[in-house]
């Protein structure tokens, strides 16, 4: 067995990357699920060698909100892939950047009958200070290269659209 992030390579270089986690649910207050609102919908999403992350479902269905639901989770991974790449591509064309924060914004429907609740687009929202100097045209179109490396973003079915902004810093 792989530990999570171990790779395995079979024929023709394909990589295999295997990840695993274990979720444990904590919500049983004493009954079980007899009942729909009879029991807690909080988790934890445990690792051994990671930081607990403790979670619940959306307060829209009874989770609790000081808790990460799997929606915000989803939000989380397609930013942090993008951001990574996206750093990794400008360290490689020599564009320093001093600070990235993504404020992401996911959105999901679900008054489709036949699918059911579905994510319909995420919006990265990056705004990134650059070292005086740098070149802006090329720092915004990594983002493009970015969006194409990003193994969360080739996993959807969904669109997810960046709109950076950049400033200089002083």
């Amino acid at each position: 067995m792989l530990l999570s992030g171990q790779t395995m390579n079979f024929e023709k270089k394909m990589t295999i990357h295997e990840y695993e986690v274990k979720i444990q649910w904590e919500g049983n207050t004493g009954t079980g699920t007899s009942s729909y609102h009879s029991y807690k919908r909080d988790f934890s999403i445990q690792h051994p060698q990671k930081a607990t992350i403790q979670g619940s479902s959306d307060p829209a269905y009874l989770g609790d909100v000081t808790r990460w639901n799997p929606e915000d989770l989803l939000v989380a991974s397609a930013s942090a892939c993008h951001k990574l790449w996206y750093l990794h591509l400008c360290a490689v064309n020599h564009i320093h950047v001093l600070s990235y924060v993504d404020k992401a914004l996911g959105f999901m429907e679900d008054a489709d009958p036949v699918k059911r609740g579905h994510f319909t687009q995420i919006i990265l929202r990056p705004e990134i200070v650059l070292e005086k100097g740098a070149d802006q045209e090329l720092a915004a179109k990594l983002h493009e290269e970015a969006h194409h490396e990003c193994m969360i973003a080739n996993s959807m079915n969904f669109p997810i659209t960046c709109e950076a902004s950049f400033s200089f810093a002083e």
